[in-house]
């Protein structure tokens, strides 16, 4: 066999480019193992597409050639009569299979680089979202801030300190009633968190004889931070009381619970 008439046949460059049918294969790796100018050839040819291939791609993995000649194999599969005839090849040909091979890299290489934009694109988003999500949050909890700290310092607004009961001596509490809007702002910071089944209620006292008006439960007070309450008083209060009572309030207050105690005008 002629060896230089057959490695300038260009059957090498189509081995290596992996178009060849499984006979035509198998009989280049037996002339390779036969002829070592033909297994020098191969690997010069494989280093020169490498070579091309960084150049075209400089952050393909190593095996990116393998994975693009599977994938093209995917879109285009083998067939033997697609597969080029032995024979002498003009070098265009050999450049049309170089070109070919190098476009597959950068569409690959583009491919892989686009996929990656996308998923930091999503990614910002999503964090632009969650930002923008605890400032939207933040705002409207300095609005609501703002907004009680007016009532509060409203002119119109009796101040009442409710001081601890025997239950609990060193509890404490603040309201602030408006009676022209007939609201009362109570300031729990003072008071324990209720146990499990339990909440604490608000009253309206009416001193003599004593009577008693709810005007309303503390409710999920381990989840507000302010422990700032806003209730309707229609009622002309000459004290307020709080009780811990059941979960769901009482009808009557429970004075073995009351916690904190005081009177309008004390």
């Amino acid at each position: 066999m002629d060896v230089k008439e057959y490695i300038a046949s260009g059957i090498l460059e189509l081995y290596v480019a992996g178009v060849l049918s499984p006979e035509e294969n198998l009989e280049v790796q037996h002339f390779a193992l036969q002829y070592p100018e033909i297994q020098d050839e191969i690997e010069a040819i494989e280093k020169a597409v490498m070579e091309l291939t960084k150049t075209a791609s400089p952050k393909l993995p190593e095996n990116g050639f393998s994975k693009i000649k599977a994938e093209i194999e995917d879109v285009i599969p083998f067939t033997p009569e697609a597969a080029p005839k032995k024979g002498p090849t003009p070098w265009s040909s050999y450049l049309g299979w170089a070109a070919s091979i190098l476009l597959a890299v950068g569409l690959f290489w583009m491919y892989t680089e686009n996929s990656k934009l996308k998923s930091e694109i999503e990614l910002s988003n999503q964090e632009n979202q969650g930002l923008q999500e605890i400032l939207t949050n933040t705002q409207e909890e300095i609005t609501f801030k703002e907004n009680l700290l007016q009532q509060i310092r409203d002119k119109n607004v009796t101040v009442i300190a409710l001081g601890g009961q025997a239950v609990s001596p060193t509890s404490y509490a603040k309201a602030y009633w408006n009676k022209d809007e007939n609201k009362v702002i109570i300031d729990a910071q003072g008071l324990p968190e209720p146990p499990d089944g339990f909440t604490y209620q608000v009253w309206s006292l009416k001193l003599d004889p004593l009577t008693p008006t709810s005007i309303g439960l503390l409710s999920d007070f381990t989840s507000i931070d302010t422990k700032l309450f806003t209730l309707d008083n229609v009622n002309e209060s000459e004290a307020f009381g709080i009780t811990l009572e059941p979960e769901g309030g009482s009808e009557s207050p429970t004075l073995e619970q009351l916690y904190t105690l005081g009177a309008v005008g004390s």
